[in-house]
């Protein structure tokens, strides 16, 4: 088989949210869009789901035709083999070509299995490209979601683009965004009311569409804003959070915001290839379960000119996409990590030692290829 009989990955879009965030809503608007057409829609309830009005016709093997051109279904069973059984039915004529799979998560979801799915599955992976996550949030309610639930702050942290729903009820938002911007720095956040959450501002904000556009590596990773949260969040991290007598927070607010850590290493340095995969293996290895979301661009010193691309969820990563070339002028190795009780100081000294640069508390690269288990900090 040539590279041309190698069909193109159908990119796939996740959005989620709490519960009563207005998933629903924002998907029924989405799916009236040219964008969206010949699009999979995967719910994981039907039952809930308040598309009546775009439904013109019931099919016999369980997805109903939509007024959009749209294919909608239920998860049956589990994501993977629903997206396997879609993917070999388009492959046999048994449903038409679709170009795109929006997901819709239950709103008690834990992101980061779906995103697993996408990544790890070794089918799913060559004939799916994650091309982003859609997170929404409540304006009235979310704070106290954000206090009360992880699942809610994962949903936020691993966001590509975050939607600000019901702002025209809440009296005031500057706080809440704040706090967004702390959880995921990289992240836009759209206000729904204002209209801003449209599918040309939420869909396709992956670069995996490698035949077809220069990959906007730079829009993706926005790693220059975690300059000023690097500063933000020293300072909140040593004069707002102090603990009170048995090791609790004085006071409720965030109480599971400190758990999240969003950060980015950069470097002009090429990196052997053999280096960056010890460094990447021993990170996944004894700390996956902590990195809710990793991606970047990274610059080998075997092919400086052709960097490769990667993305990853916990112990799950995408195969590396190379490119033919940089996609701007920048061409620094930049790594976006989002993690869960894992400070940004030990990611960095791991880091430093596999480029051989000295640190503080930088960890002996020797001894941690002897013992990868010495790298485990509880």
């Amino acid at each position: 088989m040539t590279d041309r009989d190698i069909p193109k990955p159908v990119p796939v879009s996740v959005i989620t949210g709490f519960l009563g965030a207005g998933k629903t809503t924002l998907l029924n608007q989405l799916l009236k869009d040219p964008l969206l057409s010949d699009s999979i829609v995967i719910v994981n309830e039907f039952g809930e789901i308040g598309l009546d009005h775009l439904f013109i016709e019931t099919r016999d093997d369980g997805m109903i035709l939509m007024a959009s051109g749209c294919l909608c279904c239920t998860i049956r069973g589990d994501l993977v083999d629903t997206l396997d059984d879609l993917m070999r039915k388009r492959d046999t004529d048994k449903i038409s070509e679709f170009q795109r799979v929006v997901i819709e998560t239950t709103g008690l979801a834990d992101p980061a299995p779906i995103l697993q799915s996408l990544l790890s599955h070794p089918y799913l992976a060559a004939r799916y490209a994650l091309d982003g996550v859609v997170t929404l949030v409540d304006a009235v309610n979310g704070a106290s979601t954000l206090d009360n639930h992880m699942e809610a702050v994962k949903q936020v942290a691993v966001a590509d683009r975050i939607v600000l729903t019901k702002c025209d009820l809440a009296a005031d938002t500057s706080a809440l965004k704040k706090r967004l911007q702390a959880l995921n720095p990289a992240a836009p956040i759209l206000d729904a009311v204002k209209g801003e959450a449209t599918a040309s501002a939420l869909i396709g904000t992956g670069p995996f569409d490698l035949t077809s556009k220069n990959p906007d590596v730079t829009h993706w990773l926005n790693a220059e804003a975690y300059h000023e949260h690097d500063h933000d969040h020293h300072h909140d991290h040593h004069h707002h959070h102090h603990d009170g007598p048995e090791g609790q927070h004085s006071h409720d607010v965030n109480r599971h915001d400190v758990h999240i850590r969003a950060f980015c290493l950069a470097t002009n340095d090429a990196i052997p290839s053999s280096a960056f995969e010890m460094f990447l293996s021993l990170l996944r290895s004894a700390h996956g379960e902590k990195l809710l979301r990793m991606k970047g661009i990274v610059k080998l010193a075997e092919t400086p000119d052709r960097p490769i691309i990667l993305h990853g969820v916990q112990h799950v990563f995408h195969p590396p996409i190379a490119l033919s070339a940089w996609p701007d002028e920048d061409h620094r190795t930049r790594l976006v990590f989002i993690t869960k009780d894992l400070e940004q100081s030990f990611v960095e000294g791991l880091w430093n030692a596999f480029l051989g640069r000295p640190g503080i508390d930088t960890p002996d690269r020797s001894a941690m290829l002897d013992n990868p288990l010495s790298l485990r900090r509880e």
